[in-house]
């Protein structure tokens, strides 16, 4: 039974290896010289370079902080968007008996499976009429077409997990359905919540083809169109790039080491009622 576990813990160990090898590779690659990159490759390099970062907050054409800011300021407004949304209407979708309910989950989860790029053209020309082009606003609204509907189905299901007697309690005791949602109901949920703040979060920060659309001005772009600056017509400065990428992924790594436990507690009972 030991030696049963063991073989599970290094095939588990294995397949860790195999999806955190390309962070490795790109992390070792912004400290590597340009000559290294294109000669033999190697998992370590023959000596560790720093330019590649010393480089990225020295040039004036590339705006790093300007770029991590607007990043910041689209994610973060995406995340409260999608909770503040989304929480109300997958607890009105819990809660009440409403006939075509089925139908409803069936258009949302649909509508998650649009491609950006099927979307994207309508959303520009909807968002010129209403002057919303090169603006925060617009990409937060374009980025909510793909996070809330994966913030509305899971909470819908976490919302299922909570006893309805908790607010009929609540109700007794002379609270409102809103205070009962708000002071109950929603405390309850955080670990849904953060879930679903997280994988917004982390969804707007990796989009690149609605800022892509939405964005014409240098200033207002997002760390995943500065990115494409190193890619030229006649090559790729692969060491500038990868320090970048290394760059960008700190928030993503920094939310999930802080909220893992929580987002782990949230998809299990959020995905299994």
């Amino acid at each position: 039974m030991i030696k049963r576990k063991w073989h599970w813990t290094l095939v588990g160990l294995l397949i860790v290896l195999v999806f955190l090898f390309p962070i490795y590779w790109m992390v070792i690659t912004s400290l590597k010289t340009s000559a290294e990159i294109f000669g033999s490759p190697a998992l370590f390099p023959k000596e560790i370079n720093f330019n590649a970062y010393v480089k990225l907050f020295t040039q004036n054409q590339i705006d790093v902080l300007n770029y991590f800011k607007n990043s910041m300021i689209i994610s973060t407004g995406t995340m409260l968007g999608a909770v503040m949304l989304g929480a109300p209407a997958a607890y009105a979708i819990a809660r009440k008996k409403m006939k075509g309910v089925t139908l409803f989950l069936l258009f949302i989860l649909v509508t998650q499976m649009f491609p950006s790029n099927m979307l994207a053209l309508p959303l520009y020309t909807m968002f010129s009429n209403m002057g919303l082009l090169n603006s925060y606003m617009g990409v937060i609204i374009a980025d909510l077409t793909l996070t809330l509907p994966f913030v509305i189905l899971i909470l819908r299901t976490y919302f299922l997990t909570i006893p309805s007697e908790l607010e009929d309690a609540a109700a007794i005791d002379g609270c409102t359905r809103w205070g009962a949602f708000l002071r109950i109901i929603l405390p309850l949920a955080r670990p849904g919540l953060l879930t679903c703040a997280s994988f917004s979060f982390l969804l707007s920060w990796g989009e690149f083809l609605y800022a892509l659309t939405m964005l014409k001005d240098n200033e207002m772009w997002t760390i995943t169109l500065g990115m494409r600056q190193f890619v030229g017509q006649f090559g790729t400065n692969w060491t500038e790039l990868m320090a970048l990428s290394s760059i960008s992924a700190l928030p993503i790594i920094l939310i999930f080491i802080a909220t893992q436990r929580y987002i782990v507690s949230g998809i299990t009972a959020g995905a299994t009622k």
